[in-house]
């Protein structure tokens, strides 16, 4: 028609100007209409407007208000709780298939609301496709069916909070959620921002589909601090935390010495390396890096790796792909600034920038931008900003492109490109990372497990063993940490005040038979300290010997040889492992009658008594050697083209505190359950009773082990306990010992990130597990602890 506005499909192309968006949000809007734009809390099957509550606000992209939420305050967490446990009792008492249909139905309702479920994310800046929560929803209704059948002697944990960041996705969310619930926890969710009012509609929904009332609360609030505020109840079983490092860290702190378990999903923020190979399809790779890093909304920070050889032909194409690419909004004007000072720091480096426009002089919008040729080590590459900056960085061989990929500190996914199936998989064996895509990027289902390497998390997502974080072995003799209230720690000096040991009236130092010397390095050598502490004998009737005093510096040496050793363990074929382990065993049956004697001799045990434990410690060195070659795994359906694996792998360097139970056996049963899977470990053995550990030295001596993937160093256990704590190559502790120790690993090992197995002993006996008569769910929790899994997915056309 003459005259009128309305473009042509030629001007558009012409122009590339985006159309109106043909999307509405009515549907959302009159929804939070009918809740006059303010959303309560959502306790007991309702929503709860208590009065005299803080509000916050939830803006859109143009700054107007989309809806406000309360503030939760005590007497809401209180009444959160109480419901929870009620829900909890009705719903794990269902029968399987009648939770599993529950969660069928809610597959169905979904698919009603889905409509209005989008256009809250929309509302929100959370986007998440309702397609994606209707596959999570299927997914673990299938596992709540199967849970008696296939996960037999593990039972629900109770009450489990769910805890998120402001910048967290809904996705992430609903990931932690569907499994707490399909394993029959009730579940208490405290949102960000973002999160906040598309959670308080899907809990609607959720109660559409049949779910009992009490079973999924929501509580909101100001920030992660209320998730604090929730875990001091002594009702919470487990608190489940996905977001940035930064809150992570804070609910972590917040939470230590109050006895409740705690995972960490560090899903935000992490920096992703993209890696071209010259053995790649080029346009494909530049296709999808652009998509990846300036055309999704993303969670973590991509980082361009390319080969030399092809990175005039890839700079020559991102340049092209790029022109007439429009600025992408930002968060907030601050972060324009902080995307301003990157930039510009990048520059002062020596970087070159390909943008797709020119930035303007000021608001929240920057252009797509390719920072070329930084640094490893620069801070736009370490700790980029949010943004769409996208650091690019070259390699010339494949192993130095694994070792740049490899050089940050986050371990959260990895994008390979590459033609060459041995290249691809062979690097994504080597990349410390958990989930790598080859010739493809930001695939997820919750088939496989999402595991977070190195400082990107402490627990794992999806897949069958996303669910062991949500139980608890029914026939495990290991009870739970005790819940307390956390005591006024120093954490700066806990371990420093050594009180030496007290050798009883009446003894002669010169009468003491040995001084023993700890192992590091595959070798006896004496303390870096020089001093030795003496060990009494049963009822102070004398001093049996003296043992090494070992601190800080011992610690640092015996993970120096660890982590010389580990890698190439870690790579050796599992039956070579378990010959090893073999051999450790046939050595210690060698030794048996020594060992006996110094168990004797050490506890006061019967030899009967001793000569048993010795007896049991032989068998479960061959019980650990026939599980190496037996690790579970495999290539789960995936309901896109292609195939997928699920690997597991070692941790690294473990460092192991052991109890005062059964001195020989608990050692040879945890050293076993890490070695086998590829670990290398530094243990201190029982402060009490030391000596049977350090005669078990002369065992790894003669044993068929590399030097140094066993170490024992003894000493104080807080001094030593903190030195693991603080080595920054040590990835996971395992832990028994006072609830004051508990407490200071939780508060200090997230930085650097560890994984903790934590176990109170306030005596011999207590906090202990049945380390004579190990039940299946114990050996398999060991084995759980001593591995992280890796997701590889393979896209076909």
């Amino acid at each position: 028609m003459a005259g009128s506005a309305t473009k042509t499909v030629h001007d558009i192309f012409e122009s590339m100007e985006y159309g109106p968006s043909s999307s509405s949000t009515a549907t959302a809007q009159a929804w939070l209409d009918h809740h006059s734009c303010s959303l309560g809390v959502f306790i007991d099957g309702k929503f709860v407007c208590p009065a005299g509550r803080q509000t916050r606000s939830m803006d859109d992209t143009k700054g107007g208000s989309v809806c406000s939420t309360v503030c939760a305050e005590e007497e809401d967490v209180s009444l959160c709780v109480t419901s929870a446990m009620t829900g909890c009792t009705a719903w794990s008492g269902l029968p399987c298939h009648q939770r599993s249909k529950v969660l069928l139905r809610l597959v169905s309702v979904l698919g009603q609301h889905g409509q209005c479920v989008s256009e809250m994310c929309e509302l929100c800046q959370a986007p998440c496709s309702p397609s994606s929560l209707v596959r999570l929803a299927q997914y673990y209704a299938t596992w709540a069916q199967l849970r008696d059948t296939l996960l037999t002697n593990w039972s629900p944990l109770g009450v489990v909070v769910v805890v998120v960041s402001d910048d967290c996705s809904l996705y992430s969310l609903m990931l932690k959620v569907l499994p707490a619930l399909a394993m029959g926890n009730s579940v208490v969710v405290v949102p960000g921002s973002a999160t906040a009012s598309p959670a308080l509609l899907l809990a609607q929904v959720f109660m559409e589909a049949g779910f009992p009332p009490g079973v999924l609360n929501i509580l909101t609030g100001s920030d992660v601090s209320l998730g604090a505020k929730v875990a001091q109840n002594a009702n919470i079983s487990y608190v489940a935390y996905s977001g940035n490092k930064q809150d992570g860290v804070r609910l972590c702190k917040a939470t230590a010495g109050m006895g409740v378990p705690m995972s960490l999903s560090l899903s935000v923020g992490a920096t992703c390396p993209f890696i071209i190979f010259e053995s790649a399809d080029i346009d494909s790779a530049v296709d999808g890096v652009i998509e990846a890093a300036f055309k999704k909304r993303k969670e973590v920070q991509w980082v361009l790796c390319v080969q030399e050889s092809v990175w005039d032909s890839v700079v020559s194409r991102l340049t092209l792909r790029m022109a007439g690419m429009k600025c992408v909004a930002l968060p907030s004007d601050g972060t324009r600034i902080l995307v301003d000072d990157a930039v510009q720091q990048a520059q002062h480096q020596g970087a070159t920038l390909i943008q797709a426009c020119t930035a303007p002089s000021s608001g929240a919008q920057y252009p797509p931008t390719v920072l070329c040729d930084v640094a490893a080590s620069s801070p736009c590459v370490v700790s980029p900003p949010p943004g769409p900056l996208l650091p690019l960085m070259s390699f010339r061989s494949n192993t130095e492109g694994v070792a740049l990929a490899n050089h940050s500190p986050h371990g959260q996914a990895a994008s390979v490109w590459t033609e060459d199936l041995t290249l691809a998989l062979e690097t994504a064996k080597s990349l410390s990372v958990g989930s790598v895509w080859i010739n493809s990027h930001s695939m997820w289902d919750p088939c496989l497990p999402i595991s977070g390497h190195k400082g990107s998390g402490t627990c794992v997502d999806g897949g069958q063993e996303g669910l062991f974080q949500f139980l608890t072995s029914s026939s495990s003799s290991s009870p739970p940490l005790p819940r307390s209230s956390p005591v006024h720690m120093d954490y700066d000096t806990f371990g420093t005040s050594v009180s030496a040991t007290i050798i009883p009236d009446g003894s002669d130092p010169a009468s003491v038979p040995k001084s023993y010397q700890q192992f590091v390095g595959g070798k006896p050598c004496k303390s870096d300290s020089g001093s030795s502490v003496a060990v009494g004998a049963p009822g102070g009737t004398g001093v049996l010997a003296y043992c090494p005093d070992g601190g800080r510096k011992d610690v640092r040496n015996a993970v120096e040889a660890a982590i010389k050793v580990q890698p190439g363990w870690m790579k050796k074929n599992p039956s070579a492992r378990a010959q090893s382990l073999y051999s450790l065993a046939k050595g210690l049956e060698a030794k048996r009658r020594d060992l006996s004697a110094s168990i004797t001799a050490q506890t006061g045990l019967a030899s009967e008594e001793a000569d048993m434990e010795v007896e049991l410690s032989i068998a479960r060195l061959f019980d650990w050697a026939a599980r190496c070659d037996k690790a579970l795994g495999g290539g789960p359906p995936v309901p896109q083209s292609g195939s997928a694996l699920s690997l597991p792998g070692a941790l690294g360097v473990v460092g192991v505190v052991l109890p005062d139970d059964k001195p020989l056996l608990s050692l040879v049963t945890l050293l076993g359950a890490a070695v086998s899977m590829g670990n290398a470990v530094v243990m201190v053995p029982s402060q009490r009773y030391p000596l049977p550990a350090l005669n078990f030295v002369q065992v790894l001596q003669s044993a068929d082990l590399p030097a140094g993937l066993v170490n024992i160093i003894t000493g104080n256990k807080d001094q030593l306990t903190a030195a693991l704590a603080n080595h920054s190559v040590i990835k996971s502790i395992w832990y028994w010992g006072r609830m004051e120790g508990c407490q200071y690993l939780q508060y200090t090992c997230t930085n650097p990130m560890k994984t903790l197995w934590l176990h109170c002993q306030k005596d011999e006996k207590d906090g202990g597990m049945d380390w004579a008569h190990p039940r299946p769910s114990q050996l398999e929790e060991m084995w759980r602890n001593a591995v992280q899994w890796k997701s590889v997915w393979i896209p076909t056309a």
